[in-house]
C-alpha cells in the first residue's frame, strides 16, 4: 500500500479522500491556491503546498505546479478526485513519468475513452446498445444536415470530448442546426480544446441510470448496483439515489452485463461509472463512461458497505480485488442531495461568506454530510459551486426520503443562497415520491 498520497483537488472531495487515507495510516499531501490558503480542511493534511493564484488555470489546472508539489513532498501516489484534472490523461502521464502512481485508469486508457465516439464504437462492437446516430465525429455542417435527413428530428449535438454538461444541445427544427453547430464548436474549443462533435437521436423523456463498478488489473469487474440520476438541472445532477425505483432485477443484471463487456473491452482499471439512458419504453442505451470517482459515490457506499476510495487505493497499488459479484448485496435505500451555492430558481452562482452554519443531529448509520465549509468561511467565485452533499440511508425509499427532508431542513447555511429549497421541493413532489419522473422533473417543477 502507498505511504503518502497527494490529493490533486480541493474542497469536500479532498477532505473525503484524506479521511480514507487517515483510516489506513497513509500520510496525506494537500495542495491549495492562494484563495484557499485558510481552508479549514487543510489542517487535516500532513503536508500542504501552495500551487498558485486563485485562478484555477494557474493552480488546480496547472500540471507543472502540481508535479512540483509531488516531487517536493515525495508522494508515491496521486488521487485526482473529480473535476479539474481527474480525467486529463496528460496529467496522469506526467504523474506516472515522475515516478508516482496514478489512482485511476491507465493514462493510455484515459486518452482513448476521452472520445465519446471511440466509446460508442467499442459499445457497438460488444453488442451494447447505443442511441442511433454517428460513431465518428461530424466533418462539416453539410454532413450534419445529411445525417439529420436520415435520422429525423429531434437530435442532440454533443461534443466528442465534452463533459460537465457542456457542449450538449438539442436540435428540434432544421432551422436551428447552423446556430447550434457553431455554438457547440465554440464551446468545444474554449472548454476542451476540441471542436469534434457527433449526433445522436434524442431519447424523449429519458431517465439517467448509471452503474458503479470497480475493476482490477487482471480484468475482474464487480458492479456495485445502479444509481438513479435523473433529477438534473442544466445536465448537472442534483439528487441521486440507489437503487433506482424503476430498475428491475432483470434490468440490473442486463446493465451489469453491459458494464462488464465495456470495461473489459476498454482495458479499464480502478473505479468508474457507466452511464445509460432509459427510454420511456424501458430500453437502455449506453451513453458514456466516467473515468473517475463520481460525486455521488456515497450512496453506493451506503447500500453496499464498500468504501470505493479505499478500493481505488488497493487497485492502484496492484492488490487483488478479493470481492466477487456474489459478495455484493444492495441493502436498503440511499439518497444524496447536492447543496450548491446557487440561486435555487435561476441557478446563478451565489458566492459569499457563510454567516451561520448548523448541522442536523448526526448518526453515521443513517446520515453522512460530505463538506469542507465552516461558519465564517467564504464560498469562492473561482470554483464549482457545490458546497456539501447530504446523504441518507434507510430501510425503504420512502423512509429515506423522509429522513433526507429532515436532514436538509436542519442543515442551515445562512449568508448565501443555496439550492436546499429546490431539493426540498423535489423531495416533496408527487412525481419524485412516486418514483415516476425523468430528466425533465426540475424543469416541470419550476414551471408549476
Amino acid at each position: 500500500m502507498f505511504k503518502k498520497i497527494l490529493v490533486a483537488n480541493r474542497g469536500e472531495i479532498a477532505r473525503r479522500i484524506m479521511n480514507a487515507c487517515r483510516d489506513l495510516g497513509i500520510k496525506t499531501v494537500a495542495i491549495y491556491s492562494d484563495a484557499d490558503k485558510d481552508a479549514f480542511y487543510l489542517k487535516g493534511a500532513d503536508e500542504t503546498y501552495n500551487i498558485g493564484p486563485a485562478n484555477p488555470m494557474r493552480s488546480y489546472l496547472n500540471i507543472e505546479a502540481i508535479i512540483s508539489a509531488i516531487k517536493e513532498s515525495g508522494a508515491d501516489a496521486v488521487h485526482p478526485g473529480y473535476g479539474f484534472l481527474s480525467e486529463n490523461y496528460n496529467f496522469a502521464e506526467a504523474v506516472v513519468s515522475n515516478g508516482a502512481a496514478w489512482i485511476g485508469p491507465p493514462p493510455e486508457v484515459m486518452k482513448a475513452i476521452e472520445s465519446k465516439c471511440y466509446c460508442r464504437k467499442i459499445a457497438s462492437g460488444v453488442d451494447v446498445p447505443i442511441t442511433p446516430g454517428t460513431i465518428e465525429p461530424l466533418k462539416s455542417l453539410d454532413e450534419l444536415y445529411e445525417v439529420i435527413q436520415k435520422t429525423g428530428l429531434p437530435v442532440l449535438l454533443k461534443l466528442d470530448k465534452g463533459g460537465g454538461g457542456k457542449g450538449i444541445e438539442v436540435i428540434r427544427d432544421i432551422s436551428q442546426a447552423k446556430d447550434v453547430w457553431e455554438r457547440v464548436l465554440r464551446v468545444g474549443m474554449v472548454a476542451f480544446n476540441s471542436s469534434d462533435c457527433y449526433l445522436e437521436t434524442l431519447v424523449v423523456n429519458p431517465r439517467h441510470i448509471e452503474v458503479q463498478f470497480i475493476s482490477s488489473k487482471t480484468g475482474k469487474c464487480i458492479c456495485l448496483g445502479e444509481r438513479e440520476c435523473s433529477t438534473q438541472r442544466k445536465h448537472q445532477k442534483i439528487i441521486e439515489e440507489s437503487p433506482s425505483p424503476v430498475v428491475t432485477e432483470k434490468d440490473r443484471q442486463a446493465l451489469y452485463e453491459y458494464t462488464r463487456k465495456l470495461v473489459v473491452a476498454m482495458g479499464y482499471e480502478g473505479a468508474g461509472t457507466i452511464e445509460f439512458l432509459r427510454s420511456e419504453t424501458g430500453e437502455y442505451y449506453f451513453m458514456e463512461i466516467n473515468a473517475r470517482l463520481q460525486v455521488e459515490h456515497p450512496v453506493t457506499e451506503f447500500i453496499t458497505g464498500i468504501d470505493i476510495v479505499k478500493k481505488q487505493f488497493e487497485i492502484a497499488a496492484g492488490e487483488d480485488l478479493l470481492l466477487n459479484q456474489d459478495d455484493i448485496a444492495l441493502e436498503g435505500h440511499a439518497i444524496e442531495a447536492r447543496v450548491y451555492a446557487e440561486d435555487p430558481i435561476t441557478f446563478a452562482p451565489a458566492p459569499g461568506k457563510i454567516a451561520k452554519l448548523s448541522f442536523p443531529e448526526m448518526d453515521s448509520r443513517y446520515l453522512r454530510i460530505d463538506h469542507a465549509i465552516e461558519e465564517g468561511s467564504s464560498v469562492l467565485p473561482y470554483y464549482d459551486s457545490l458546497i456539501a452533499k447530504v446523504i441518507v440511508w434507510d430501510k425503504t425509499r420512502q423512509e429515506a426520503i423522509s429522513r433526507l427532508e429532515r436532514a436538509l431542513t436542519n442543515f442551515k447555511v445562512e449568508g448565501i443562497k443555496t439550492t436546499t429549497p429546490l431539493n426540498l421541493r423535489i423531495l416533496a413532489s408527487r412525481e419524485y415520491r412516486d418514483g415516476n419522473f425523468d430528466t425533465s422533473l426540475i424543469e416541470i417543477l419550476l414551471k408549476s
